[in-house]
């Protein structure tokens, strides 16, 4: 049916691969969950097997925590389960927006004192977490406390606050996101990340570097974004393992940093003004001989993404170059169709996508803003279980593909899913992938002379300090959950065995498949009333629909209150 009104924005045709994409947006979880059982489970002994290797895996970790890194203590010791922890996420998140330094002080003098800061000092091996419990040790001097001082750690804060003033304390939390930040970034700039990469047992891993910074606002902002990703890869293109785009450090592009309307509602203006700009980044990282990746994003704009990413794969400048790759989230659950999509994408193109397994870190908003929303269902996974579940079943996919299609990339920290992968690979080729900042002592268990002895690559972000809050609170926010496996595997008191227990296992004990507390966003009012119901204007099946009934009613439109009393 011709579409008048949206028409402009909607795609001409969509093949059946695309469709299942599509359809399966706010797919029901229960099904979802269910049919992907199937494909991740393992037979009953080679599930043991997994579950013992991935159980040697956290012994020799936590043989070695004593050497594990600051982050990861500093994590444990302040994961987002506590009230210190959720403070210092609320006050490092709202320092990036506050404008004033009246307003932060405000800030620092209702928020900092309130915490009960005195049952964290001491209580972790780390000197960087003992440090850094807050407010006297944020400037990275460690500060040896009187015992009276550590008796009454709050009106300590409060005399400190009273006696230097908010303005020295502002500073201290701020040199303290300063201090994290060091263990996240890579590097300031491009060659001082190489640089640092040739360090001691940095040597034994993989990189794929990203330009620290969120997405463009301006045309100026994709300007400089761009001119960054361009001087990146002419640096690394002098890397001497250039020429073998699986061994030679790559680079990670976010799409949102390269244009300031990366957005479904101005799908044709994106089209035309991003995909020229990601062909041009492709050919220059193929002309240097090394590996181009495309990050995820938002659930919204996976699909737009996908149009983008077709266009310049099947570009013919790129004939005979197999570095072009992408992340794929397995807690979306359109992930499995978009690995369809891939395989057939590349069977019918004759290449070769890298793609890159994520799990993926914007769960939190997906989950509000379908709420706001009041769409009729999530597009990812409730529980984190299920996505543990999706992860395993897409890794089949990715291998079932063939080498020939998609070189498997598996970025995840947990001990499980390591060690799954490495037995459902049956020796084809793939590599790890982790957050530079975590997850190393693991991984140095699994590369080069380690007990697996399979290749890993690095996402190192580059990047100042300014750029650096937004990235290093997502990952926080992601990695710092008390459910985050980078926190549980240090937790000695907690079971092996529901440590490295099989997800499929976990899920099937489920009454019910999603998550109970987390109620459909049409229903997130319970019994008070029912939510306002949206259109989801970055599904086409939807958007579709919408154009189709608003062609039946051309108008004259009229706009009117529905509320109860109200008059037009």
């Amino acid at each position: 049916m011709k579409h008048d009104i949206i028409r402009p924005e909607l795609p001409d045709a969509s093949t059946p691969a695309r469709a299942r994409i599509t359809g399966a947006w706010l797919r029901d979880e229960t099904d979802a969950v269910n049919e992907l059982l199937h494909i991740a489970q393992l037979p009953e002994a080679e599930r043991a097997l997994v579950e013992n290797q991935a159980a040697e895996l956290v012994t020799r970790v936590r043989a070695k925590q004593d050497e594990r890194s600051a982050i990861a203590a500093f994590m444990q010791q302040y994961d987002l389960s506590s009230s210190e922890g959720m403070l210092l996420m609320c006050i490092a998140e709202a320092l990036q927006r506050i404008p004033d330094n009246d307003t932060a002080d405000k800030l620092i003098r209702d928020k900092l004192t309130d915490a009960d800061w005195k049952k964290h000092i001491g209580t972790s091996k780390s000197v960087f977490v003992n440090a850094s419990t807050w407010g006297l040790m944020l400037t990275g001097n460690i500060v040896d406390l009187p015992d009276a001082t550590r008796r009454d750690y709050p009106a300590a804060m409060r005399r400190l606050v009273n006696r230097v003033g908010e303005p020295v304390v502002r500073m201290a939390v701020r040199q303290a996101m300063r201090i994290m930040g060091q263990q996240f970034i890579m590097g300031h700039n491009i060659k001082v990340a190489l640089q640092r990469t040739q360090r001691t047992d940095n040597r034994l891993y993989r990189y794929s570097f990203d330009m620290l910074g969120e997405a463009a606002i301006t045309a100026p902002d994709a300007a400089r974004y761009l001119k960054a990703y361009q001087n990146a890869i002419d640096v690394l293109g002098k890397h001497p393992k250039a020429g073998d785009v699986l061994a030679a450090p790559s680079v990670s592009v976010k799409l949102s940093a390269l244009h300031p309307r990366y957005e479904v509602a101005d799908r044709a203006r994106a089209l035309a003004e991003l995909t020229p700009r990601v062909l041009e980044l492709a050919q220059r990282a193929m002309a240097r001989g090394i590996a181009l990746t495309i990050d995820a994003e938002e659930t919204a704009r996976l699909e737009l993404s996908l149009d983008i990413l077709e266009a310049v794969f099947t570009d013919p400048s790129l004939e005979g170059w197999n570095g072009f790759g992408l992340a794929v989230q397995a807690y979306q659950k359109r992930a499995p169709f978009v690995l369809d999509w891939l395989a057939e994408t590349g069977r019918a193109a004759g290449r070769r996508w890298c793609v890159r397994l994520v799990k993926g870190a914007y769960w939190d908003a997906e989950i509000k803003l379908a709420q706001e929303m009041g769409l009729s269902g999530y597009p990812v996974y409730t529980r984190k279980p299920n996505t543990d579940v999706s992860y395993l079943a897409c890794a089949h996919r990715m291998f079932d593909a063939g080498a020939d299609v998609i070189y498997p990339q598996f970025a995840t920290h947990n001990a499980h899913t390591i060690a799954a992968i490495h037995h459902m690979a049956r020796g084809r080729p793939f590599e790890y992938q982790r957050l530079h900042g975590m997850g190393k002592e693991m991984y140095d268990e699994i590369v080069g002379s380690g007990h697996l002895n399979i290749p890993c690559r690095v996402y190192a972000p580059v990047g100042t300090h300014k750029d650096l809050l937004p990235y290093l609170v997502r990952r926080l926010l992601e990695n710092g959950a008390n459910t985050s496996f980078i926190n549980h595997i240090v937790d000695e008191f907690l079971p092996m065995e529901q440590l490295v227990g099989d997800p499929c296992e976990v899920v099937r004990g489920y009454a019910s498949k999603s998550h109970p507390s987390i109620p459909l966003p049409v229903n997130v009012y319970a019994e008070v009333r029912k939510n306002s119901m949206g259109v989801n204007l970055s599904d086409d099946n939807e958007l579709a629909a919408l154009a189709d009934a608003a062609n039946q009613h051309p108008g004259p439109w009229q706009a009117a209150p529905l509320v109860p009393g109200a008059k037009p």
